[in-house]
């Protein structure tokens, strides 16, 4: 059975949060569910997404990155670095507030969703499609994923 995952761009955009509806095949990424617990509006959020998190890992259905996961996304985020650098002819500019931060984040989604073999459903299509020059993971729009 392929398995498929959601990046944090989709619970946003698509107001995912009835998890109890998900299908067979969906896995959690407990860095997705991490996002959204930072970003909570309120409590009654924050709950909702912990409880996601406890039913996901007693499901044997949450993706947690491991050892590996954390020196390949390192990795990745070194060779996304240099590329940057070398496409700013050896300058590197910074990046806007925050923007490393998500890109680390959406590393560790693909690495370990990529352990998985899960595909990864995205709203983040460029971030996503850059960090997949150097992690064989599935990616997939999520306009094209919901129009099934």
């Amino acid at each position: 059975m392929a398995y498929f995952t959601y990046d944090t761009s989709v619970f946003i955009s698509r107001k995912q949060t009835d998890f109890t509806e998900m299908p067979q095949n969906f896995r959690m990424s407990a860095v997705a569910l991490m996002e959204l617990i930072a970003g909570a509006p309120d409590d009654s959020y924050r709950k909702l997404y912990e409880e996601a998190f406890r039913t996901n890992k007693e499901a044997d259905s949450l993706i947690s990155p491991n050892d590996e996961d954390w020196l390949l996304a390192s990795r990745i985020l070194f060779l996304l670095t240099q590329a940057r650098k070398r496409s700013q002819k050896g300058i590197l500019r910074r990046l806007p507030p925050g923007a490393s931060q998500r890109l680390a984040l959406d590393v560790l989604i693909a690495v370990s969703a990529r352990r998985w073999k899960a595909t990864v459903v995205t709203e983040n299509w460029h971030d996503f499609k850059a960090i997949q020059r150097y992690c064989n993971v599935t990616i997939v729009r999520a306009s094209r994923f919901f129009k099934k």
